[in-house]
């Protein structure tokens, strides 16, 4: 998979030279360092899984909106102003 990361100017030079000093393309430098970092714990307690408490309110649509029609979301919209 293809993505895109954001790097420092001065880490990604870090990481170009030292693939350069491995004779390995810098994809799979990144690719093992990341191996690394993921397959070893963080240092920190791990953390227990929460429960996560699902909130919720009697509610629906307001009388008047047509949520088929964006123009006519708008027009309602205007209205309450």
């Amino acid at each position: 998979m293809k993505t895109t990361v954001d790097l420092p100017d001065d880490l990604f030079v870090a990481a170009k030279q030292r693939a350069a000093e491995l004779r390995e393309p810098l994809r799979t430098l990144i690719e093992r360092s990341l191996r690394a970092e993921l397959g070893r714990g963080t240092g920190r307690r791990q953390a227990t899984p929460r429960t996560i408490r699902w909130v919720t309110v009697a509610g629906g649509l307001p009388p008047g909106v047509d949520v088929s029609s964006r123009a006519a979301m708008h027009d309602w919209l205007r209205t309450q102003r």
